[in-house]
């Protein structure tokens, strides 16, 4: 399984870069601009994917910022945004790297935003959940995209194993 999450890290960082250099052809309204996404523009729903991949990622390590709310936005400016990505995708990218068949298997507990409650899962299907939901959003992303007239991206794995990520075919 450490393999396919390895894999996962390597499109999630692919996917990301193709979708950031198609919002970098944004003006700063069409940015804004709310197509009706859940999290309305496109600049808040890529600060959601931030703040779940941070949320998540001080869960599985104890380390870095915990956003407080899942619509917070913690970058105003997209080329700011824009360099958090990278950073977190590298992030993630190095810590599937570090993680174990053993430690995939392992259980660990944390509270959600905001509650008390207690809930303990294992680390691989967290894994699998947190680049499940980028993908999700990215699709948002894309439709927030296609609405504001940008043409469509090509963001399917495939696409992503026929190209840059042919080793892991």
């Amino acid at each position: 399984m450490r393999d396919h999450f390895r894999m996962f890290a390597a499109y999630n960082g692919w996917a990301n870069n193709l979708l950031y250099q198609a919002a970098a052809a944004l003006t700063p309204e069409e940015l804004r601009t709310d197509k009706g996404a859940f999290f309305g523009p496109l600049l808040n729903t890529l600060n959601h994917i931030m703040v779940a991949d941070r949320v998540w990622l001080h869960r599985l390590t104890g380390e870095g910022m915990l956003p407080t709310a899942l619509d917070q936005v913690l970058y105003t400016d997209f080329e700011a945004l824009r360099d958090a990505r990278i950073a977190e995708d590298a992030r993630l990218a190095a810590y599937v790297e570090g993680l174990t068949e053993e430690a995939l298997d392992e259980s660990f507990t944390f509270s959600p935003i905001g509650k008390t409650d207690r809930i303990t899962q294992k680390r691989g299907v967290t894994l699998s959940h947190v680049f499940n939901h980028q993908t999700h959003h990215r699709g948002q992303c894309h439709a927030t995209l296609t609405a504001l007239g940008k043409p469509s991206l090509t963001l399917d794995l495939i696409y992503f194993l026929r190209s840059e990520g042919k080793a892991w075919l």
